[in-house]
């Protein structure tokens, strides 16, 4: 009995199946591939046109390109030193060419550093309040009330330094009968000394008379031998007498409260320790 036709059409596909089941299985076989055909293979990439779905040739992997580089930020004191070049430029280009375009521009850029340097202000301001640390004022108050405290708190801690002060120190007066300054200057000495208890020696530098200090001496080179100034009238000088040196406290007319200071200070507090 003959075999119907879509029997012979179904086994014909089987065998064309089974033959390229084979086909495939011996090319593996010889080239030892298991993910492409071989880049000649024939059968695939020539008579049966296979190109399209598998690689006949391997492609070649895209080269690598390297990622470029960020460029470089410059640093604040580079970008600072830009800005303030761009400004003086600009400053310089409106005053030697006046132009409402050059005008306009230098007030916009001088405007946007204003700007930014209140903002730096204020953000300064904000840190100092919320930093004990680096509030100066706590220290050296400038306010009325907190300056007023301070100084009151300030002339009691004076006071009871000058106090004691005559057990170890005296001072030297030096005037001259001829010096104007030394009328307004001697009778401020004479105050503060009698004030404090302290020892006070009036050396005329003329040999002059004091109506303010009558049990005065002439001076015989003392100023020399402490190393002061020889012209320069009047001039204190308070005398160490633990140490035996001298501690020049200024020339010229000084108000008491300024000449109480600068004993307190010369002799209680060390250089830089008082800011």
């Amino acid at each position: 009995m003959p075999m119907p036709r879509f029997e012979r059409r179904a086994l014909a596909a089987m065998i064309v199946l089974a033959l390229t089941v084979d086909s495939t299985q011996a090319a593996i076989a010889q080239t030892g591939a298991t993910n492409a055909p071989a880049e000649n293979d024939a059968f695939y990439c020539e008579e049966r046109k296979l190109g399209y779905w598998f690689y006949c040739t391997k492609p070649k992997p895209a080269p690598k390109t390297e990622a470029a580089a960020p460029a470089p930020v410059p640093d604040a004191v580079t970008r600072m030193d830009a800005i303030t070049a761009e400004l003086r430029e600009l400053k310089a280009r409106a005053i030697l060419e006046p132009t409402p375009a050059n005008v306009t521009a230098y007030i916009r850029f001088q405007r946007e550093q204003l700007d930014r340097a209140s903002l730096f202000a204020d953000v300064w301001q904000r840190a100092i309040w919320q930093d004990p640390d680096l509030d100066y004022t706590l220290q050296r108050p400038v306010s009325t009330l907190a300056k007023r405290q301070w100084q009151g708190s300030r002339a009691s801690e004076r006071n009871g330094v000058m106090a004691g002060l005559s057990a170890r120190y005296g001072l030297f007066y030096f005037f001259a009968q001829s010096c104007g300054a030394c009328e307004v200057m001697s009778p401020i000495v004479r105050s503060v000394t009698s004030n404090w208890g302290i020892t006070v020696r009036a050396i005329s530098t003329d040999g002059g008379p004091s109506r303010h200090f009558p049990n005065y001496i002439v001076e015989t080179n003392q100023r020399s031998k402490m190393g002061l100034e020889p012209k320069v009238t009047p001039a204190v000088v308070l005398w160490d007498a633990l140490k035996g040196r001298p501690i020049p406290i200024g020339y010229g007319v000084m108000s008491a409260d300024e000449l109480q200071d600068r004993i307190y200070l010369l002799t209680q507090k060390e250089a830089g320790h008082d800011y």
